[in-house]
């Protein structure tokens, strides 16, 4: 009986690690597409190839190189497509930014410079824009709770509840608590949805406002908040994964769904633990079962696309925000701890969550990309002036570097 039970036991953590990855951020994503401007059937499109992409990659790179190797969609990225809302172009050029963000990752793979260069961006500027970016979806619970108060509070309690007593489920809970409100009181309106996955073809348009204000960021915040934080997960249980076949797979991966309303696949951060831990298996040398039994997992789980979307569908949709904003709000704190951590860079980071957080387009591009610019300017601007301080000369408190 132990034997059996050792041997289930990276299987079960599998399992775990795709069905909490799926169940606590597909609203996410489906809400995303909508922001992008793709309809119903094709958003169920785009979940539907997410699924099948990150099975292929998780099971065959898993197998290939005996290790854990976790794959997920970009949460913080479909939280960008949120934040940006439907680029001129329509949704074809958010396909087009889709692909191009891939390419630059397989660029990455192949191109050490790029990768430096991604690496070059220092880490408190990129967790200051995704803190802005995560910032809109992370207010709706708020409203959620203001304008649809009989949906959104058993929602949120429930969160609240599993956050205390079994924190791994708050998300999902919330879920099936959305879920089950609904169906006792769907929207008025609410058309019939295709329940059987269905894939939707359309081509990509490539909009140059759309790739530098969407595409370009998508990149940034998928390689440093997923591949660059999902290479960390693994180095701290002692793997050291090939960087090289991981991002040309998964960006060629992101290329092969853009068309189908994917906007991208990537290494796992916050479920790779699930599958490189010691909770996947006391030895490491057979923790990569964990990560090829989860892959084997999002095929079934794709399966369920035209259901999901069929459930925001007769969904408010600030309740399936609330329910996304719920699932980001730990990645918020993490985000603003990081960026603002740091003395020295610390008035660049603010610059660069505000203006990522505000909204603004300007000459088609979005926010974010003017966010990041801006504080990489001021950053600039400042060390041309005062210079960078020495590792061993304590930085100068910000008060009085704001009086000087």
């Amino acid at each position: 009986m132990s034997r059996l039970r050792g041997a289930s036991q990276p299987v079960l953590a599998g399992l775990v690690a795709s069905l909490v990855g799926f169940g606590g951020s597909f609203p996410i994503v489906l809400a995303g597409l909508h922001a992008v401007g793709a309809s119903d059937a094709q958003a169920a499109s785009g979940l539907l190839v997410l699924s099948l992409a990150m099975g292929a990659c998780g099971l065959v790179l898993s197998l290939r190189l005996r290790l854990p190797i976790s794959i997920a969609w970009s949460t913080p990225g479909a939280a960008l497509l949120v934040a940006a809302g439907v680029p001129h172009g329509g949704y074809a050029a958010a396909l087009g930014a889709f692909l191009l963000a891939g390419a630059l990752v397989v660029l990455a793979g192949v191109w050490p410079p790029l990768a430096r260069l991604v690496q070059a961006v220092p880490h408190p500027l990129a967790n200051a824009l995704l803190a802005g970016v995560l910032l809109s979806v992370c207010v709706a619970p708020v409203h959620a709770v203001v304008d649809e108060t009989a949906r959104a509070v058993p929602v949120v309690v429930t969160w609240l509840v599993l956050l205390f007593v079994a924190r791994r489920w708050a998300v999902p809970g919330a879920l099936a608590a959305a879920a089950f409100v609904v169906a006792l009181d769907p929207v008025a309106g609410a058309g019939a949805a295709h329940l059987a996955p269905q894939l939707t073809f359309v081509a990509p348009h490539l909009d140059l406002g759309a790739l530098i204000g969407l595409g370009l960021p998508l990149f940034v915040v998928t390689m440093v908040s997923q591949n660059v934080a999902g290479l960390s997960v693994l180095h701290t249980y002692g793997y050291r994964p090939p960087v090289r076949p991981l991002l040309t797979a998964t960006g060629a991966a992101s290329m092969a769904v853009a068309p189908f309303g994917g906007h991208g696949v990537n290494l796992a951060a916050i479920t790779a633990a699930l599958a490189a831990g010691p909770e996947a298996d006391a030895d490491p040398q057979r923790r990569w079962i964990a990560a090829a039994s989860g892959g084997a997992v999002y095929f079934v789980l794709g399966l369920s696309a035209g259901l999901a979307t069929a459930l925001l569908a007769a969904s408010p949709v600030v309740l399936i925000e609330a329910v996304a904003g719920l699932a980001l709000l730990g990645t918020l704190g993490a985000a603003l701890r990081a960026a603002m951590a740091d003395d020295e860079l610390r008035e660049a980071a603010v610059v660069t969550f505000v203006i990522s957080a505000s909204g603004v387009t300007v000459a088609g591009v979005t926010a974010p990309f003017w966010g990041l610019v801006a504080g990489w300017l001021l950053l600039a601007g400042q060390r041309a002036r005062y210079g960078r301080p020495r590792a061993d000369e304590p930085t100068a408190p910000a008060d009085q570097r704001a009086a000087a």
